[in-house]
C-alpha cells in the first residue's frame, strides 16, 4: 500500500474557489419529497373539534384546546388541536384518524426560534392564514411560513383506502320497493348480532352526536357496549335518558348521525338502527333493567297526552317516586304516533314494548278518557300537585282553496288506516304536502291501492308549494317514496279542487310557485299568475301541517296561556307555562316535533316539576 504524500494537504487549496454547497435555510429553499411529513396544518373551516386526533396520538403530543371566537353549529365544538413538537414523532395517525380530513402534514420542517413557546402552538390552513397561534392566545409569523412562500408545500394527508376508519356504514338489511309497496310489513328488517357489532366498530366515540342530540344521550357508551356484545347493559345505558327506545330506534329524526364525524368523508354511524337493534335483541325489558319507582314522595301528577313527552315525563317521575297519573282519550298509549307513522314504519307492538314497560313502574294510565269530556281540566288542577300538557298536534291543516272540503285530511287518514278499516281509496290520489307526513300519507295510499284495486294501475303524485332543495321531507324519506314509484310536483301550489258533472274530484289547479317566503323568512307564498296546471285525479289528501288543540281548557285558562312568535307554547327554564304549576313539552313546545326532542322536554319538565312540588311542602 502506497504511502500518501506529505503534499497531500495542499490539495484541499483548490476547494478555495469553488461555491460553496451548504444548505443555508431558509435564505435558500430545498425541496423535500412530496410525501415528506414536516409542521401540521388544519382547515379551521373543515374541523368539528372532535378530538380524534388527540385521543390516538401515542405521544400525548396533541391536546384540544377551546376557543371562544369559534361559534360552533350543531355537533361541533369550539376547540382545535394544539401540537407540541417536542413530543411529535410525525407518524401521521392524527392525519388518518381525522374524520373531515382538515388536518395533514405540510412539507415543511424547519422552524427557527429562540422561544421555546414558539414549538408548541395551534395549526391553522396557511393558505388563508399566515398566523400561528401560541399557547397564551398570541400569534408568531413563522419564517417558514408556508403562505410566505406562495408555493405548493402540501405533503402528507390522508388517503380514505388507508385510513384508520371505515368510512361506509354496514348496509341495514331492507325489504326491496317492488315488495314492500304492496304490503304493510315492516320495511327495515333490522341488524342481526355480527352486523351490529361490525357497524359499532366504527364509533370513533368522539361524542359529538351526543352534542347534536337534543336528549343528550349517551350514545358513546350505548354503541361501546354493543361493540363489546353487551345488548343488556347497553339498554340500562340507553334507558338512563330514553324511555321509548323501540319507538326512537325506528322513527327517530337522527340529529345523531347528521353531526357524526364519520359523516364528511363517508357514511355516518348507523345510530337508530343500533338503538332498535338493542331493543329487538332484548325481549324483557324489566328483566334486563331490574327498575323499580323510587321512594313515595306522596305527590301527584297529572298527564295529559300519553305521546312521547307524556311517557317519558311519567317514566321520569316515576324514577323519582312521584304518583302518575296519564290521561288520553285513545285506547292505548303513544299519542300521535300510534295513530300517525305507517304500520311499514312503526308496528303498533314496538309501541307496546315501551308503554309497557313505562306501565310496569305504576304509571296510571287512564285511556279512553279525554280531558274536557270525561274529567275537566279544572279537577286535575284541583286534584294534583302539578299538571304537564303533552297533547301534541292533532288537528290538520287545510289549504282551504275552492272545494278544499271535498278532500281528506292527513292525520284522519292515516289514523283510521291503523286502528279501523282500511281507508278506501282511488287508483289516482294526489297527497297536497311536501313534508314527512305527506310522504307517509302518498306511501300508505299506494300500498292501499295495491290492496283495494289489484291488477289495476297505481298512481300516487305529491304537489308542495317547496322546490326539491326546499322540501321538507327527510331525504331518506323522499328517496323511499321515489323508490316506490311516488311522482313528485314540486315547486307548485294548490289553486282549486276540481269537479265533474257529478261533483266528484277530477283533479287540482296549481299555480307555479314564485317564492316561499318573503325576505324576512316568514312563510309567505307568491305564484307566477299567468303559469298553471292541473293534475289529474280522483282523491285528494291534505298533508300541510298540523296544530294542537286547546280546546279542553277552560276559556281563562286559554287567554292566560302565552305563545311564542312560532306560536309555541312559552315555557320558562323549568318547562312550565304561564299558568302556575301546569307545565308542557313535546310538539306544542318545541320546533323539531319529534320524539326525542319531545324526551328532552319531559327531562327540563321532570326535573323542574320536582322543583315545584317540593317547593310547595
Amino acid at each position: 500500500m502506497a504511502r500518501p504524500s506529505i503534499l497531500s494537504p495542499l490539495n484541499a487549496i483548490k476547494y478555495l474557489f469553488r461555491k460553496p454547497k451548504t444548505l443555508r435555510y431558509p435564505f435558500e429553499l430545498k425541496e423535500p419529497a412530496r410525501r415528506y411529513r414536516g409542521f401540521h396544518l388544519n382547515d379551521w373551516e373543515s374541523c368539528t373539534g372532535c378530538g380524534n386526533c388527540a385521543d390516538i396520538c401515542p405521544n400525548d403530543a396533541i391536546r384540544m384546546v377551546e376557543h371562544p371566537e369559534i361559534e360552533p353549529g350543531p355537533g361541533e365544538k369550539n376547540e382545535r388541536p394544539e401540537l407540541d413538537y417536542g413530543r411529535c414523532c410525525f407518524c401521521g395517525l392524527c392525519v388518518d384518524i381525522c374524520p373531515p380530513g382538515s388536518l395533514r402534514l405540510s412539507r415543511d420542517y424547519f422552524h427557527i426560534h429562540f422561544d421555546t413557546k414558539t414549538f408548541v402552538f395551534t395549526p391553522r390552513d396557511e393558505k388563508t392564514d399566515e398566523k400561528t397561534y401560541l399557547p397564551d392566545g398570541q400569534y408568531s409569523v413563522l419564517k417558514a411560513s408556508l403562505g410566505h412562500r406562495k408555493r405548493d408545500y402540501q405533503g402528507f394527508d390522508s388517503d380514505l383506502r388507508f385510513a384508520l376508519f371505515e368510512p361506509e356504514r354496514v348496509e341495514m338489511p331492507q325489504v326491496p320497493p317492488d315488495e314492500r309497496k304492496t304490503s304493510f310489513i315492516e320495511q327495515v328488517i333490522g341488524y342481526d348480532r355480527e352486523q351490529a357489532i361490525r357497524e359499532a366498530e366504527r364509533c370513533l366515540e368522539c361524542a359529538l352526536c351526543e352534542e347534536a342530540c337534543p336528549a343528550h344521550l349517551k350514545i358513546s357508551d350505548y354503541i361501546r357496549a354493543i361493540y363489546e356484545d353487551q345488548p343488556a347493559e347497553s339498554l340500562r345505558t340507553i334507558f338512563q335518558d330514553n324511555p321509548i327506545p323501540s319507538i326512537c330506534g325506528r322513527i327517530c329524526m337522527k340529529h345523531c348521525e347528521d353531526a357524526c364525524s364519520l359523516r364528511f368523508r363517508g357514511e355516518p354511524l348507523a345510530i337508530r338502527w343500533l338503538k332498535r337493534f338493542v331493543c329487538d335483541s332484548i325481549g324483557d325489558y324489566r328483566n334486563a333493567l331490574e327498575q323499580q319507582p323510587g321512594e313515595p314522595t306522596g305527590k301527584r301528577i297529572a298527564v295529559v297526552g300519553a305521546g312521547p313527552s307524556g311517557v317519558s315525563l311519567a317514566y321520569f317521575l316515576r324514577l323519582i317516586g312521584h304518583d302518575v297519573a296519564v290521561f288520553d282519550e285513545r285506547e292505548a298509549g303513544g299519542g300521535i304516533i300510534r295513530t300517525g307513522p305507517p304500520r311499514y314504519r312503526l308496528p303498533a307492538e314496538s309501541i307496546e314494548k315501551d308503554v309497557e314497560n313505562i306501565a310496569s313502574l305504576g304509571v296510571d294510565f287512564r285511556y279512553n278518557t279525554r280531558v274536557g269530556r270525561e274529567v275537566s281540566f279544572q279537577d286535575l288542577m284541583e286534584s294534583f300537585d302539578a299538571v304537564f300538557l303533552g297533547i301534541g298536534c292533532t288537528v290538520s291543516r287545510s289549504t282551504r282553496v275552492e272545494n278544499a272540503d271535498r278532500c281528506a285530511l292527513a292525520l284522519s287518514f292515516l289514523e283510521r288506516n291503523k286502528t279501523d278499516e282500511m281507508t278506501q281509496v282511488t287508483s289516482d290520489v294526489i297527497v297536497i304536502g311536501g313534508g314527512n307526513v305527506a310522504m307517509d300519507v302518498a306511501r300508505e295510499a299506494l300500498r292501499l291501492q295495491h290492496a283495494q284495486h289489484p291488477g289495476e294501475p297505481a298512481r300516487v303524485q305529491t304537489v308542495s308549494l317547496e322546490d326539491w332543495e326546499e322540501m321538507p321531507a327527510t331525504e331518506e324519506e323522499i328517496e323511499e317514496a321515489c323508490e316506490e314509484g311516488i311522482l313528485f310536483n314540486p315547486g307548485w301550489g294548490p289553486k282549486k279542487v276540481l269537479l265533474d258533472d257529478q261533483g266528484n274530484v277530477r283533479g287540482l289547479l296549481c299555480m307555479k310557485v314564485r317564492s316561499v317566503f318573503d325576505e324576512n323568512g316568514r312563510f309567505a307564498p307568491t305564484f307566477y299568475d299567468d303559469q298553471e296546471m292541473v293534475l289529474e285525479g280522483t282523491m285528494i289528501i291534505e298533508a300541510i301541517g298540523q296544530g294542537p288543540d286547546f280546546s279542553f281548557l277552560p276559556e281563562p285558562l286559554r287567554e292566560q296561556l302565552e305563545f311564542t312568535p312560532a306560536r309555541k307554547v312559552r315555557v320558562d327554564e323549568n318547562g312550565m307555562t304561564s299558568i302556575p304549576g301546569v307545565f308542557a313539552g313535546g310538539d306544542i313546545v318545541n320546533t323539531n316535533m319529534d320524539a326525542v326532542t319531545a324526551i328532552a322536554d319531559a327531562k327540563l319538565a321532570a326535573q323542574g316539576i320536582d322543583r315545584w312540588v317540593r317547593g310547595r311542602s
